[in-house]
């Protein structure tokens, strides 16, 4: 039997980041038949089929073709034993990808070959690159005509700052895609062909060993020509690169077709590292070798299961062995909490879990306990993991239950929503009337829908436009006569004092008149 080290060191535990629309979920659904865990990869834009991604599993996305929350599934592959996280694109649910990010020690970045780097692509490269985790790149949709390769490489290298190397290049593109050029294998791939055929090994001057139609083609000849120029001017393959994010392979594929998708798995599997030591709150971190368990909250999500209206907690597990039924002591509440039920995902398919390892990704039912950015010890020692990031909300609304006879509903409603981080909870001072402040306006329109669903409660929400928010150090110098029709000021979830200033020119004027009040944001 495996000993504890080696179990760890074979867990890669890795997010898939992209731009809405670049394949993402397509990809994670193909990794996932790759590793046995589904029979058939269904698309996103499954609607017509009535065939939806693995992956999407809430009702508004299958019904809108996108990814608003983020999946946890687990897999094997030859030895690996994997834990993938298909986050949402859409910019958002960009909270809840952040959050995910810190929970992950790699991330597969898929660029739609036709639009190369999109804002919310770079968005996401900024959080892996502040982490520090290799970022292994796909540039998908070969299959259709897009931007030529040498310009999609630069893309990387302008507008990301990463350095690219090419780990295969393709031979044509669109109706010409014929296949790639294995550099790092040494072998040509061909498309449209199964098996091992699909295979034909270069020798050792990167001379093809066996003759195909296809090398006949202009497109095969450009191809040999531009790998013969990257092995002799292009970025040198350097593993300590790619491991602190400075470089990042680059696989040309298309995930629709499965083209190149399981030679990129491969080869990512042998690259991507290990789970990886994690930061305390104070000076130190912990190693995942160390014996005694811990992890953190990284996601919070109700009704997973609406026959039970349920509520997971997903834990990244960071040291130790996790056992069912252990007793573990969570510092923010200075209590212990017994786990007895566990679960482990394929999307919507789960089962218990009995033990986990560092780097794997398990779910804890949860009566309420647990909050985002929790530290769970099964130890004696007492420590707390650094923060989560946590978003400043930018759009506001009131909301109110329509029918006032399901005030029950809706507040249980609003506070377990509240607690999974996509909105933000606050109440004016005096009223005690509910708002909600999002970074966007689509977490509104999918809060309404839950609400209805997942409560059978119909909401009312009257839009009080963007604001710019600010948390009070010093709340005991703040007064009523602070407030005004620029300056509003409410209470958050914690009630801690928060002001909600009309635009950047309202804050400024505050700051100047009222230069003792201390203000600060979130990220």
């Amino acid at each position: 039997m495996k000993n504890f080290k080696q179990q760890v060191d074979q867990r890669r535990t890795f997010a898939i980041i992209s731009h809405p629309d670049a394949g993402k979920t397509t990809m994670t659904e193909k990794l996932l038949y790759f590793g046995g865990a589904i029979r058939d990869a269904g698309t996103v834009k499954g609607k017509k089929t009535g065939k939806f991604a693995t992956s999407d599993w809430m009702e508004i996305e299958k019904q809108r073709g996108i990814s608003v929350t983020s999946s946890v599934m687990q897999f094997q592959y030859d030895d690996k034993h994997i834990n993938i996280l298909d986050t949402p694109g859409h910019e958002d649910f960009s909270e809840d990808t952040y959050r995910t990010l810190m929970a992950v020690d790699a991330a597969v970045m898929m660029v739609d070959s036709a639009k190369g780097i999109e804002p919310q692509t770079i968005k996401l490269f900024e959080v892996c690159r502040m982490r520090g985790i290799p970022i292994f790149t796909f540039m998908n949709k070969l299959d259709r005509q897009g931007l030529e390769p040498f310009e999609l490489l630069e893309n990387l290298e302008e507008v990301l700052g990463v350095e690219p190397y090419a780990m295969n290049w393709p031979i044509g593109m669109g109706k010409e895609f014929e296949g790639i050029i294995d550099r790092f294998n040494g072998r040509i791939e061909k498309a449209r062909v199964e098996g091992e055929e699909r295979f034909i090994p270069l020798d050792e001057n990167g001379e093809p060993t066996t003759h195909d139609p296809m090398m006949d083609s202009s497109y095969f000849t450009q191809a040999m020509d531009t790998v013969e120029l990257l092995d002799e001017a292009g970025n040198e393959f350097d593993e300590e690169r790619i491991a602190n994010g400075q470089l990042t392979p680059v696989f040309f594929g298309s995930a629709l077709t499965n083209f190149g998708v399981q030679t990129f798995l491969e080869t990512f599997l042998q690259f991507a590292p290990p789970p990886q030591p994690r930061a305390l709150k104070e000076d130190g971190e912990i190693s995942p070798y160390e014996e005694e368990f811990s992890g953190f909250i990284f996601k919070i999500q109700a009704n997973m299961d609406p026959r039970h209206r349920d509520r997971i907690a997903f834990v990244r597990i960071v040291s130790g062995m996790f056992e069912r039924g252990m007793t573990v002591n969570v510092p923010r509440l200075d209590k212990s909490i017994k786990l007895a039920q566990t679960t482990q995902f394929l999307a919507d398919d789960r089962e218990t879990v009995n033990t986990a390892l560092p780097g794997d990704i398990i779910g804890l039912y949860d009566t309420g306990n647990f909050q985002i950015g929790d530290t769970v010890i099964g130890g004696k020692r007492k420590f707390e993991f650094a923060p989560l990031p946590q978003f400043t909300p930018e759009l506001f609304v009131k909301v109110s239950a329509k029918n006032v006879m399901k005030s029950k509903q809706f507040h249980k409603g609003i506070m377990q929503l509240v607690q999974e981080g996509a909105i933000q909870y606050y109440k004016t001072l005096y009223t005690e009337e509910v708002m909600l402040g999002a970074v966007g306006q689509l977490q509104f329109e999918v809060f309404e829908h839950r609400m209805k669903n997942e409560y059978n409660v119909d909401v009312q929400m009257q839009p009080i436009g963007s604001k710019v928010t600010r948390w009070i150090e010093n709340e005991e110098d703040v007064t009523d006569k602070m407030t005004g029709p620029r300056s509003m000021l409410v209470k958050d979830r914690y009630d801690q004092l928060v002001f909600l200033f009309e635009n950047e020119f309202a804050l400024r004027w505050f700051q100047d008149k009222h230069p003792d009040i201390r203000l600060y944001s979130l990220l």
